[in-house]
């Protein structure tokens, strides 16, 4: 009896083995890690939508895909990030950092858009496809999704009032070492520095540098606005927000993978828009609410920014960022948006 007992039991066992691995349609596969880094700190758009794609990630391979997140810096600067997703050492990293890839900086030509839909079109398109696919061929990273690193930049200062462009001249500015950031200030009549992200706000209390540009969420979260007097709500430019990928870790995972990261990542990224669009108002606010003056430029006003700023276009085609017919492209992408309103 004993002994039927033990068969019994032994058979139980080995046809609930089998039903778990049958309803496990990935145990087969593997199991793998992916190491994701990005700069920002706890509460930011990027932070929660990155944290939301690691448990989806899990949660849809069953587990055989563990994700973990370094938000904040901690595996270090942007550029460290890459170069480390470059050398295979971390698996991804989110954040608008193009050394790399620097014809990415064509979508971030100043005043180039007014709306969300504008920004979503240009980041879908096939020309921002076709320049992501430049990618792994020059870094050896696949970019498996585009979206918004912030929201709309802003100027501030701590010297003065910016109501118009000549308000920036003589103003040290920081930038993060982006071209198209350091010519429009410069088109301005501004002088710029280079700070990291990370550091920026010691720099700005210790007059490293005058004045920055951001996204109203970046400013509230890295508490900018302590140290930064003048803010101006110009809206001049949007940066995407590439997902690095090292080529040959994504070229590692079974298909099957693949297309749930990548799936998961694009609803990550219109996430990741949505959070931004939703908090950027209220971090204006908390802006005010601190102490800080908002200046809200009028419509002649801010178009004596944009008039300021059209020579940054021409720059960007004489230094290679892009062609002439790239900038048609991405105006008529954004001219064909407005005309479907």
């Amino acid at each position: 009896m004993k002994k039927l007992l033990a068969l019994v039991l032994a058979a139980m066992m080995i046809c609930g083995a089998m039903a778990a691995l049958a309803e496990d349609q990935y145990a087969s596969l593997g199991n793998f890690e992916m190491m994701v880094g990005h700069a920002q700190p706890e509460g930011n758009p990027r932070t929660i939508s990155t944290d939301w794609f690691a448990e989806e990630v899990a949660a849809r391979t069953n587990g055989h895909v563990k994700v973990t997140v370094f938000a904040n810096g901690q595996l270090g600067t942007e550029k460290e990030m890459l170069e480390q997703v470059v050398a295979g050492t971390v698996q991804g990293m989110r954040g608008g950092q193009f050394d790399f890839s620097p014809r990415l900086l064509m979508f971030t030509l100043p005043f180039m858009t007014n709306t969300r839909e504008e920004v979503t079109a240009l980041l879908k398109s096939d020309l921002a496809k076709s320049v992501c696919a430049e990618a792994e061929e020059a870094t050896g990273t696949i970019i498996i999704d585009l979206c918004d690193a912030g929201g709309y930049r802003q100027f501030s200062n701590g010297k003065h009032p910016i109501t118009k462009p000549e308000d920036l001249q003589g103003l040290k500015m920081r930038t993060n070492g982006m071209k198209t950031i350091d010519m429009t200030f410069q088109a301005m009549g501004a002088t710029t520095t280079t700070i990291p992200y990370a550091d920026l706000y010691m720099g700005l209390k210790t007059g490293v540098a005058d004045g920055q540009e951001n996204p109203w969420v970046n400013v509230v979260g890295m508490k900018f606005y302590e140290v930064q007097k003048y803010f101006t709500a110009v809206n001049y430019q949007f940066h995407p927000d590439p997902f690095y990928v090292n080529a040959e870790w994504w070229n590692s995972l079974p298909e099957e993978f693949q297309t749930i990261i990548a799936q998961v990542a694009d609803e990550m990224g219109d996430y990741n828009d949505r959070l931004i669009d939703e908090n950027s108002e209220a971090a204006m606010q908390t802006i005010i609410d601190s102490g800080a003056e908002v200046y809200v430029p009028s419509a002649e006003e801010l178009q004596a920014f944009q008039d300021a700023a059209q020579s940054v276009y021409s720059q960007a085609v004489t230094e290679g960022i892009c062609t002439q017919e790239e900038v048609d492209a991405m105006l008529k992408i954004v001219e064909d948006v407005r005309a479907a309103k």
